[in-house]
């Protein structure tokens, strides 16, 4: 009694006829959402800005202190005005005698820049003098001192 047993090559080719058109399937269904995924991020970039403007006007204020008081913490204390000494940044100073030198100041905020003796820093005050570590603002180079600024201790 002979029986039927296949080969390895009639089951190896039975099994490709059947692989075959799902990789196939697999690869352009890959392409396929590829294609979609792409498209729809190049629809997104074109849409108009509008839409994201309109909806951050509409989300409500949030009142911050009743936020924190909520979540338990601390009451924020009120935040004044900032003073005249707290918009200056006294970076370096370059000492000479009473009608030359210059400093290195930060105003609001911003990155410092090198003023000489006479020079206007911010609205209406004047550097003065530069002497050590120490500079002196005011309305006019031989009026009366405004404000001065000291350098921070080295550490």
């Amino acid at each position: 009694m002979l029986r039927y047993r296949p080969s390895f090559a009639s089951v190896f080719s039975t099994s490709s006829r059947v692989a075959l058109p799902v990789a196939s399937l697999l690869v352009w269904g890959a392409v396929a959402f590829s294609a979609v995924s792409w498209g729809l991020r190049w629809s997104a970039l074109d849409a108009s800005p509008s839409h994201t403007t309109a909806m951050a006007q509409t989300l409500p204020e949030v009142d911050v202190s009743a936020l924190t008081r909520g979540l338990g913490g601390a009451p924020i204390a009120s935040t004044s005005a900032p003073t005249l000494a707290g918009r200056f940044r006294l970076q370096g100073v370059l000492a000479g005698d009473a009608s030359q030198g210059a400093a290195l100041i930060g105003v609001d905020g911003k990155p410092a820049k090198p003023y000489r003796v006479g020079a206007v820093v911010a609205d209406g005050l004047v550097l003065q003098s530069a002497q050590g570590r120490r500079i002196s603002l005011g309305a006019a180079v031989d009026g009366p001192t405004t404000l001065a600024l000291e350098l921070p201790p080295n550490k």
